[in-house]
C-alpha cells in the first residue's frame, strides 16, 4: 500500500469549528484508502466505529485523546456529584489524569442554561485539544487522527442543526404531559 501522507493531507480542506463538514467521514476514508498504509486506514476506520480503544497501546495520539476525553468526563462527574452531594469517587474512571484547564471548561459547560451551548463549549475544548495534539504533525498519521476526530465533531453538529427542532420539542412536551398525567 502507498504511503503518500503529504499528497493526501495537502489535498484536505482546512476544518474550522462551527462550520459544515466539507465531506462525510466515509468520503474521508475513501480519500485515504489508496494513499496510506492499510494498518493506518484501519485505525481511522476504528475511530469512525468507536472501537479505537483497540489501538490505544499501538498509537500514542489515540491514547492521548482517550485520556483527555476521560479526564473531561471525570470533571463533569465531579461537578454533578457535588451538586447532588454524593461521592464522585464511585463514578470516576481511570488513574486520575487531569488537564488543569478542564475543570474550568466543565464548570462553564455545566452552568450554561442551554444544553446545546454547553455541548458547544465541550466540543470547542475537544477541538482545542485536537489542535494541540496535531501541533508539529503536518504530514503523518497523528495529523489524520486529529483530522478524523474534528470531522466527526463537525458531522455531529451538522446533524444537530439539521434536526427537526419543532418535532423534537413536541415529543419532549408530549412525554412531559404523559408523565404529569400519570403522576397525578
Amino acid at each position: 500500500m502507498a504511503d503518500f501522507y503529504i499528497y493526501l493531507i495537502a489535498g484536505l480542506p482546512f476544518l474550522r469549528f462551527g462550520q459544515d463538514a466539507p465531506f462525510s467521514f466515509s468520503v474521508f476514508l475513501q480519500k485515504c484508502a489508496d494513499l496510506i498504509p492499510e494498518k493506518d486506514l484501519e485505525i481511522l476506520k476504528a475511530i469512525s466505529l468507536g472501537t479505537e480503544s483497540l489501538y490505544l497501546d499501538k498509537h500514542p495520539a489515540l491514547k492521548q485523546r482517550y485520556l483527555f476525553e476521560r479526564a473531561l468526563r471525570n470533571e463533569l462527574v465531579k461537578i454533578r456529584a457535588s451538586r447532588k452531594k454524593i461521592d464522585a469517587a464511585n463514578y470516576l474512571r481511570g488513574d486520575g489524569y487531569v488537564e488543569p484547564w478542564l475543570s474550568h471548561i466543565a464548570i462553564n459547560a455545566y452552568r450554561n442554561p442551554s444544553p446545546i451551548e454547553a455541548e458547544k463549549i465541550l466540543d470547542a475544548a475537544r477541538w482545542q485539544f485536537l489542535d494541540e495534539l496535531s501541533l508539529g504533525h503536518y504530514f503523518d498519521l497523528e495529523y489524520l487522527v486529529a483530522y478524523a476526530y474534528k470531522l466527526l465533531i463537525l458531522e455531529r453538529w451538522q446533524k444537530v442543526q439539521a434536526a427537526d427542532k419543532a418535532k423534537a420539542l413536541e415529543e419532549v412536551l408530549t412525554q412531559k404531559l404523559i408523565r404529569a398525567f400519570y403522576d397525578q
